[in-house]
């Protein structure tokens, strides 16, 4: 398996395919609801819009907006950079400012151990991956 450029059609479609093969994420669907917008400016491929979709039994991640969306967060290539590497504490980065979170607070909250099983899946996939 080759290197792939972070936030590339490439990276989104290896992501797409470990959130789909991961059990743990289909069973925290049966408990979970939760729609998630990611989106990143300034990057090497502009704005790159991605979502993670989990609820009724199922765990999507893909290309696109979420829908039904619960939650959006915006932020800068940098940032994104910054946060995916661990240069970065996401927490951090919320409190600064830096990266913009508008929707439900309470779903993130709600929905922290779907987040706690996606680490691990972005883990696999950020072994592989290039951030330039």
């Amino acid at each position: 398996m080759g290197v792939i450029r972070y936030l590339s059609l490439e990276w989104l479609d290896a992501l797409t395919a470990e959130v789909a093969a991961s059990d743990t994420l289909q069973e925290l669907a049966t408990q979970h609801t939760v729609g998630v917008t990611q989106v990143v400016t300034g990057g090497p491929e502009g704005t790159v819009v991605y979502h993670l979709q989990i609820g009724a039994g199922t765990a999507r991640f893909g290309a696109g907006p979420a829908f039904p969306e619960d939650v959006r967060m915006e932020q800068t290539w940098d940032t994104a950079v910054g946060v995916a590497t661990g240069t970065l504490n996401a927490q951090e980065a919320f409190i600064k400012g830096r990266i913009l979170l508008t929707g439900s607070q309470q779903k993130l909250v709600d929905s922290q151990p779907v987040f706690g099983a996606l680490d691990v899946v972005f883990r696999s996939v950020r072994e592989r991956t290039e951030y330039i």
